[in-house]
C-alpha cells in the first residue's frame, strides 16, 4: 500500500508539472493529456506525439523516464511477486502439503520422518487401506513427496509441541518415531506429553538409546540392526536342527528349522509325517533362498529351511525329535563388525556356534581370536577366516554395492557355501539373489514389517525377503460360510492359513481344512507380498 501510494502521488505530481512546463513553452493541453503523457513516458513507451523542446522540458522528461524505469520496471514486479504472487503460490502449496489433518481422519499412523526404510511400511499401509501421514517441516521436501511419490504429507515439524494439536492424536492408531535416536527421543517425549495413551513406536540405531526412548514414553523400541543380525544368524547351517522361534501371536508360535543332516532330508513333506508326529504344520519352505508354498510332494533337501507353526508344546515335541542332529562344527564367517554383524555374533554365541568376524577396525574386538582384522575384499583375509571350509558366510556391511561384490567373490572361493546377505535398499534384493545369495535380509523390510506387526497387535515376527505374516478379519460374504478347503485361498493366492482366531472358541492353530469360516473370525496367513496383495484384492471387499 505504501508503494502504491508513492506511485500515485508521483504520477499525479508529474501530470501537474507537465501543464506548468507546457505553459512555459507556450502550449496548452487538457488534463487528460497530462495524465496520458505521464503514463506513456513512465512506462517507457514514448510515442513521441508530445515532446518538450526546451532544456527544462527535456530535463523533466528524463526525470519522469528514469523514475518510471525504477518504479514500474524494477520495484513493481518485485512488489507484485513479494506481496501477491508468492503468497498465492504458498497458499496453493499449502493445499498440496497442508498443516492440519482434520478431525474426520481416525485410526491413522503418524510417521515423524521419511526415510528409505519407511517406504515399504507406507506401501503396506496403503495396501491395507490404513490412513497415515508423514511429517516434514521443509515445505519443498513435503511438496516433492506429495507430488512425486503421492504420499500424504503434513508440512509440520515433529519436534514442535503445537504439531500434535493438529494431528487428531487421540484418534491415531500409532506414532512412529523414525528419525535419528536423539530426534526420536524429542518426538516421543513431545507426543507423550500431548497424549498419554497414544501408542508410540520408536526406532533405535544404538543399544544405549533403548532405555532413553522408553523413559521418554515409547511403548516399543525397535532395534532393526539387532533384529536383522539375529535373523541372519538364525538361518546359518551350523548348530543344531532345533526350531528357532521368530515370533508368536497369542498361543501361535512361528519358527524356522534347518533340515540339514536330519532324517527329513530326501523325504517329501507328506512322507515326513511332521503333523502326525509333532502336531506342527509346515506353512512355508525356503529352498535356495526362495520362499515356496508347501505341497505334499515338496522334497526336503540339505538346504531346506522349514517354516513351522504350532503351539509351544508342539514346538517342544519337534525339538525332542530333531534337536539331537548337529549340522556342522565349522565357524560361521561374519563380514562386517557393525551393529548388524555384532548382533549376529551375539546370537551365534547364544546358540554356541563358533564364528569368525572380519572387519578393518583392529580395536573392534581386542584380544579376541575370532576377530580377523583386514579387508574382506582381500583374498588372503578371507582365506585366513576359513572361507574354504566354512559352511555359511554372513555379509552384513551397510554398503549394498560392496555386499554384491562380496557375494560374487565368496561364491567363487567356495561354490558350496551358504551366503546370507544384508540389503539396505529394496531395489538391490533381486541383484543380490542373482549374484548368488541364498538369503537376502532387507533392512527396509525388517523395519516396516516389525512396525506393521505391532500395529496389528502381533509380536515382531521377522522373516526373510519374500514372506509376510498378516491378519484378515472375515467381514464379507466371499469367505463366510465356506470351508478352508473350498475357500480357494491356497489355490487362488498361494497364501496359507496358519491359525484362526474365533470369537467363541479362541485360537485354532493349524486348523483342519474342513473348518467352516464365519464372519468375525480373524485369519492369520502367511505368504509373499505379491500373494498378500492378491489375497486382499480378492477377499478384502
Amino acid at each position: 500500500m505504501w508503494f502504491l501510494l508513492v506511485l500515485v502521488v508521483m504520477y499525479v505530481s508529474y501530470s501537474l508539472l507537465f501543464h506548468y512546463i507546457a505553459e512555459y513553452e507556450g502550449r496548452n493541453f487538457s488534463w487528460l493529456t497530462g495524465f496520458y503523457w505521464t503514463l506513456v513516458t513512465m512506462s517507457t513507451l514514448g510515442f513521441g506525439d508530445i515532446v518538450f523542446t526546451s532544456d527544462l522540458g527535456k530535463l523533466f522528461s528524463m526525470v519522469v523516464l528514469f523514475s518510471g524505469v525504477f518504479f514500474l520496471l524494477i520495484l513493481l514486479p518485485f512488489t507484485f511477486i513479494e506481496f501477491f504472487y508468492q503468497p498465492w503460490l504458498e497458499a496453493m502449496n499449502q493445499v498440496r502439503a497442508p498443516k492440519e489433518l482434520g478431525d474426520k481422519v481416525t485410526g491413522h499412523v503418524v510417521i515423524s520422518h521419511y526415510e528409505p526404510n519407511i517406504e515399504q511400511l507406507i506401501n503396506k499401509l496403503q495396501m491395507h487401506h490404513i490412513e497415515y501421514v508423514i511429517l516434514e517441516p521443509d515445505l519443498n521436501k513435503a511438496l516433492d513427496m506429495a507430488d512425486q511419490k503421492e504420499y500424504k504429507v503434513l508440512n509440520l515439524d515433529p519436534t514442535v509441541e503445537e504439531t500434535y494439536d493438529r494431528l487428531n492424536l487421540k484418534e491415531a492408531a500409532m506414532v512412529v518415531a523414525s528419525g535419528p535416536d536423539t530426534v526420536n527421543t524429542n518426538v516421543t517425549f513431545t507426543a507423550r506429553v500431548k497424549h498419554k495413551d497414544v501408542k508410540i513406536i520408536a526406532m533405535a540405531n544404538h543399544e544405549d538409546s533403548v532405555d532413553i526412548l522408553q523413559l521418554a514414553g515409547a511403548n516399543r523400541v525397535i532395534q532393526v540392526a539387532e533384529i536383522l543380525g539375529r535373523a541372519m544368524a538364525r538361518r546359518t547351517l551350523g548348530g543344531n536342527a532345533r526350531v528357532h522361534v521368530i515370533g508368536h501371536i497369542d498361543k501361535l508360535v512361528i519358527g524356522e528349522a534347518m533340515a540339514q543332516d536330519t532324517p527329513l532330508v530326501g523325504k517329501t513333506l507328506a512322507e515326513s509325517r511332521l503333523r502326525e508326529n509333532t502336531g506342527t504344520s509346515v506353512v512355508g519352505v525356503w529352498q535356495n533362498g526362495k520362499f515356496c508354498v508347501p505341497k505334499p510332494e515338496t522334497v526336503i533337501d540339505d538346504r531346506t529351511v522349514l517354516v513351522i507353526a504350532g503351539s509351544v508344546a508342539q514346538m517342544r515335541k519337534y525339538d525332542e525329535l530333531f534337536s539331537i542332529y548337529h549340522a556342522s562344527d565349522e565357524p560361521v564367517i561374519i563380514i562386517g563388525g557393525g551393529r548388524v554383524g555384532r548382533a549376529a555374533a551375539r546370537a551365534l554365541s547364544e546358540r554356541q556356534v563358533d564364528y569368525r568376524i572380519v572387519d578393518k577396525n583392529p580395536a573392534l574386538y581386542k584380544d579376541d581370536q575370532r576377530h580377523i582384522t583386514g579387508d574382506a575384499a582381500d583374498r588372503d583375509v578371507l582365506l585366513q577366516a576359513g572361507i574354504r571350509e566354512a559352511h555359511t558366510v554372513l555379509i552384513t556391511t551397510h554398503d549394498d554395492d560392496m555386499n554384491i561384490y562380496l557375494t560374487i567373490y565368496c561364491r567363487k572361493l567356495n561354490p558350496g557355501i551358504q551366503i546370507i546377505s544384508r540389503s539396505s535398499f529394496e531395489r538391490n534384493v533381486d541383484t543380490m539373489q542373482r549374484a548368488g545369495s541364498d538369503f537376502v535380509m532387507s533392512y527396509s523390510s525388517m523395519s516396516s514389517n516389525a512396525i506393521f506387526n505391532i500395529l496389528e497387535g502381533q509380536d515382531v515376527i521377522v522373516l526373510a525377503e519374500g514372506m509376510n505374516i498378516f491378519n484378515h478379519r472375515i467381514e464379507s460374504n466371499s469367505l463366510a460360510g465356506k470351508t478352508i478347503l473350498n475357500s480357494g485361498i491356497r489355490q487362488k493366492t498361494e497364501c496359507t492359513i496358519v491359525a484362526i482366531q474365533c470369537p467363541e472358541d479362541g485360537m485354532k492353530i493349524s486348523p483342519d481344512p474342513t473348518h467352516r469360516l464365519e464372519k468375525g473370525q480373524e485369519l492369520i496367513l502367511i505368504g509373499s507380498p505379491k500373494h498378500e496383495a492378491e489375497f486382499l484384492k480378492l477377499f478384502d471387499t
